[in-house]
């Protein structure tokens, strides 16, 4: 007997919360759910990866990346599908070059660092190049400057440094740890079609990206 009534007062204890409380414990959960899932996307093979190659050429071993969340507070309509604007700056420790993400995949990096706002340059902007790798046959490309395809706003275009005959649709796209800006292994997106160019000298590519670039109301902002 005992038992159920301290159950009862339990339940009755919850139900006496007021909405507010509620509410802001959903969306301290929601942030907390989201951030797990930007920090799985980091990858632990990536990860493991890594600290061999920096302990091979003697450099200090790297963790994962700290997150701190920022809001979108602004988009140009002439630049939408390029850059945006977060409600942190040098203030919060944000530096140019650091990398932005949602919790699908990539986003972009910091362009320019204000003392409380940032610019941030998309993927598939000209200040955003992107060193690529697809996942299934490890070849190796770039995401084109400027060439997002503003009339969809979720596709860019990638060109692979080689022919490469064994890239198809549905195959995944990470981020390669080439050029020293972006960490190897953050999902970019997945191929949607392949062309060749240059009388089969290479081979290009158009990537449905994994973060929806025309959605975005928050973003992590990955710092070392």
């Amino acid at each position: 007997i005992r038992a159920a009534s301290d159950s009862l007062l339990d339940r009755a204890g919850y139900q006496v919360l007021p909405r507010s409380i509620l509410i802001d414990n959903l969306l301290r959960l929601e942030r907390e759910n989201a951030e797990l899932k930007v920090s799985a996307l980091q990858g632990k093979d990536a990860l493991a990866e890594n600290q061999r190659l920096r302990a091979t050429i003697g450099a200090a071993p790297r963790g994962p990346w700290h997150l701190k969340l920022a809001r979108v507070v602004g988009r140009d309509p002439t630049t939408w599908w390029r850059t945006l604007q977060i409600n942190l700056g040098s203030r919060d420790n944000l530096k140019p070059d650091h990398v932005v993400m949602s919790g699908e995949g990539l986003v972009g990096r910091i362009s320019q660092a204000g003392l409380t706002h940032s610019q941030v340059a998309l993927v598939g902007d000209a200040e955003c190049g992107v060193a690529v790798v697809v996942k299934e046959t490890r070849d190796l490309g770039i995401i084109k400057p400027g060439q997002t395809l503003s009339g969809d706003g979720g596709l860019v275009e990638m060109t692979l440094l080689q022919n490469c005959p064994g890239i198809m649709a549905g195959q995944v796209v990470l981020t390669s740890g080439l050029g020293g800006i972006f960490p190897a292994g953050l999902p970019l997106g997945t191929i949607v079609d392949t062309r060749n160019e240059n009388g089969n000298v290479f081979t290009t590519a158009r990537i449905r990206l994994a973060a929806n670039l025309n959605r975005l109301e928050e973003v992590w902002v990955l710092q070392p």
